[in-house]
């Protein structure tokens, strides 16, 4: 198992998010030394396409996760629909068919508080576009163990609900164009 234990980062999105990822996902380099794990609201019963999308955009591998997957620096790790994907600690990854949280399976929320138990202050957490408040608890969760927040401009969001409630809800975090957030990714490799 290639070593994990210096980070990793995290991103929510909901409505717009394929327009936003579009921009920051292809701009990571290949060998980037983090994993990336990426919570998109998709209809639970859809086949997700995420994976082939940005597996075909970017120079990382990207996968959906898959119940018990095991965690490597410079993977792209997309939740299915349906499931919410928990950070069991910073080797695996576990599904989960618990309730929906803010009608959403999966959550942001759920996916951002337990990468928060597994890494801590060596978490960091995005929020992107989207039309409810999903992730604003998460990211509340992550500033409480220590990690980097980030949030999307509202005011260049496809939809501004979710930022805006993650800023009201952690005001300490860096609020960012999607192409300063990817040179802030690619700064912190």
């Amino acid at each position: 198992m290639t070593d994990t234990s210096q980070g990793a980062v995290i991103i929510g999105a909901s409505a717009g998010a394929l327009e936003a990822l579009s921009v920051i996902l292809p701009s990571l380099p290949a060998g980037y030394p983090y994993p990336v794990f990426v919570v998109v609201h998709v209809p639970p019963h859809k086949r997700s396409v995420l994976a082939e999308i940005f597996n075909a955009k970017c120079r990382l591998r990207a996968v959906e996760v898959e119940d018990k997957e095991p965690v490597e620096p410079g993977v792209i790790y997309f939740a299915p629909p349906n499931y919410h994907m928990l950070i069991e600690n910073r080797a695996t990854i576990a599904l989960s068919s618990d309730e929906e949280v803010m009608f959403s399976r999966p959550s942001i929320d759920v996916a951002f508080e337990s990468a928060a138990d597994a890494w801590g202050r060596d978490l960091l957490a995005i929020v992107l576009t989207g039309a409810n408040s999903d992730g604003a608890k998460g990211l509340s969760a992550v500033a409480k163990a220590g990690g980097s927040l980030i949030v999307q401009q509202p005011q260049n969001a496809y939809a501004s609900a979710m930022p805006e409630a993650a800023i009201s809800a952690c005001p300490q975090a860096r609020v960012l164009s999607l192409q300063n957030i990817s040179s802030y990714l690619l700064s912190i490799a």
